[in-house]
């Protein structure tokens, strides 16, 4: 099986079976979809997510960290070699080590690194990144990245769950924003985001999304998501997403805009806005002060980030108004010179 003229695996699509069972089941239901857990809104919102991702096929899981167990292991062999970022979310790195293949870890970003590893011998190379990171808001370098991919006979495997549905034209993701996207192969994401639904999903060519319908343990042993979810999933679709989308980037260029006026340094591209404070338990007394003052901003510390780069995590969503926006950022002021932040 080869995609963009890469081998995948020594098989044809023909060696394997589709969904071919098709029903409209119970809206609550708890049966893997190969055995009558399946719903024929499935086939519409995988049909709706491939066209969305410009992919031949998609396939959907239960959530975004069960699409990454689902995907990468079965595409990596015992001869191939990973290459992720290090500052990937657990579900790749989990799904990584689920994998036979070779590990390697390039730092984060950093071209000059993931060019070095790359030039590592094995079977074949596979490429996973993050799109935006989910706790610097940081885009990943894709166009660079892609292209070492097409000079290294690379897949590139790219999880977008924070990217999807919020970066590029419509919504389609960190690879449109940088007109990339045709170089992706295999797209991993979540529909419980930026979409407002739940469950996560996988699109990649038709050859691919049967190979895991027959081999991804995580979607053939477990219970299918409730058809409810799934039609949810489709109004969320058909919903105005552009329009919102816009009046989000609108909001995240405010908040940004005035965290940095008041003596914040942001560096995030994105709808996820850390301000790094650094100290575990600072951190958990700003996030208190925010709390006690109404405002919902997690603090993030070891061991889901390094030790000594804990963070508030502000998350902008276009339910904000412009009078929330500026009640916050006068609550951050106050916040940045009580903890001595700014």
């Amino acid at each position: 099986m080869t995609i963009y003229g890469k081998k995948l695996l020594n098989l044809s699509s023909n060696d394997y079976l589709g969904i071919t069972s098709t029903y409209k089941i119970s809206q609550i239901q708890s049966s893997s979809r190969l055995v009558a857990g399946n719903d024929t809104s499935f086939k519409e919102l995988e049909d709706k997510i491939s066209s969305h991702k410009s992919q031949g096929s998609a396939l959907v899981f239960p959530t975004g960290y069960m699409a990454n167990l689902g995907a990468i292991p079965i595409l990596t062999q015992k001869n191939d070699i990973i290459l992720s970022d290090e500052l990937n979310h657990a579900s790749i790195i989990d799904a990584c080590r689920l994998s036979y293949a070779k590990k390697l870890v390039y730092r984060h970003n950093d071209i000059s690194d993931l060019e070095k590893k790359l030039r590592k011998k094995a079977q074949r190379k596979f490429v996973i990144t993050e799109g935006i990171f989910s706790m610097n808001g940081d885009f990943a370098r894709l166009k660079e990245i892609a292209k070492l991919c097409q000079e290294n006979n690379a897949f590139l495997i790219l999880d977008d769950a924070h990217g999807d549905f919020v970066a590029g034209r419509d919504g389609k993701g960190s690879a449109d924003h940088f007109r990339v996207a045709k170089n992706v192969d295999i797209y991993i994401s979540s529909l419980s985001k930026a979409l407002g639904a739940f469950g996560g999903y996988m699109a990649a060519s038709k050859d691919i999304i049967d190979l895991a319908v027959n081999t991804s343990r995580p979607f053939i042993y477990t219970s299918a998501l409730p058809g409810f979810l799934a039609d949810l999933a489709l109004k969320r679709f058909l919903t105005n997403r552009e329009k919102k989308r816009l009046s989000l980037w609108k909001k995240i260029g405010q908040f940004s805009k005035g965290l940095r006026s008041i003596g914040y340094t942001i560096e995030s591209q994105s709808q996820i806005i850390p301000i790094i404070i650094g100290d575990e338990k600072k951190t958990l007394e700003f996030a208190k002060y925010l709390r006690n003052n109404k405002i919902f901003a997690q603090p993030i510390r070891y061991p889901t980030v390094n030790l000594g780069s804990a963070r508030i995590r502000i998350s902008v969503t276009d339910w904000l108004s412009d009078s929330m926006i500026f009640q916050s950022l006068d609550t951050f002021e106050k916040a940045g010179r009580k903890f001595g932040i700014t």
